[in-house]
């Protein structure tokens, strides 16, 4: 397997999280209020994924490395967990650009 995207339900709100083959955490989506709109959401990270341009590489308060999957438009899709070195995260980036366009959506609403 590729990875997978999961679609869940939190409340009353949606959100997805990109898994990898390993089963990590690759990226978390923001909240969402549909379930349509959160399924845009996964076909918004399928295109935007495989460009390196999409991601901002930033650090936590605490220096841990982390990135930002954005759309064309700039608004953020996705956020990854921190990472424990920048070289953690290029790999996080990479699997994210390999996973993103192909994995499988599992609705768990």
């Amino acid at each position: 397997m590729a990875g997978r995207y999961l679609l869940r339900r939190s409340g009353a709100q949606y959100y997805f999280v990109l898994q990898a083959a390993n089963y990590q955490t690759l990226i978390t989506s923001e909240r969402y209020t549909t379930k349509q709109s959160a399924e845009g959401g996964i076909a918004s990270v399928r295109v935007n994924s495989p460009i390196d341009a999409r991601y901002n590489r930033l650090t936590a308060k605490d220096g841990s490395p982390y990135f930002v999957l954005k759309a064309a438009n700039g608004e953020p899709i996705g956020t990854s967990e921190t990472y424990s070195s920048a070289g953690a995260r290029e790999g996080g980036i990479e699997a994210t650009k390999i996973v993103g366009p192909i994995a499988p959506t599992v609705d768990e609403t």
